[in-house]
């Protein structure tokens, strides 16, 4: 992926995560320009292993704490700062993911889609997905593990 895709693709989430911190548009803006030159300049530091989006996150997390050290009278960090922006990049990266494993489910076909859907999204046990399709709870049991497969298989 080059780095237009990697900007096109990310700046929505990583623009969230720094306005949830600033409560500032421009601020934000600011900040989440100069995350991605950060990123662009230091591309080579980057490590495959984690994800793209904790990783331009985690710049942003920085270069925010350095803007905040620079307008000291400004702004303050505090604690609980720290742990709710962890729980905003969880939130992030949760959502993309769902996205993709959406895609994928749209894949699929039913009755794996519907089983999928009601276990994961809706929380449904396998005793209620059995009895919405007059089936039995093992029915249902493996209609999901079959399902589980053919999303992982399309988010190949």
């Amino acid at each position: 992926m080059d780095f237009e895709q990697v900007y096109s693709k990310y700046y929505g989430s990583v623009y969230r995560y720094v306005f949830s911190m600033t409560k500032d548009e421009n601020i934000a803006e600011e900040i989440t320009q100069e995350t991605f030159y950060k990123a662009l300049k230091n591309i080579n530091k980057y490590n495959s292993k984690f994800k793209m989006l904790t990783w331009l996150c985690q710049i942003a997390k920085n270069t925010y704490y350095t803007y905040c050290k620079k307008n000291k009278n400004l702004y303050e960090l505090d604690e609980k700062t720290a742990d709710s922006e962890e729980m905003i990049i969880e939130k992030i990266i949760k959502n993309e993911q769902n996205i993709e494993i959406l895609k994928a489910l749209h894949l699929i076909g039913e009755p794996y889609k519907e089983v999928f859907t009601l276990r994961v999204y809706s929380e449904l046990s396998f005793k209620q997905i059995g009895e919405i399709f007059n089936k039995s709870e093992n029915w249902a049991r493996v209609t999901y593990y079959r399902s589980k497969l053919k999303v992982k298989e399309n988010l190949k």
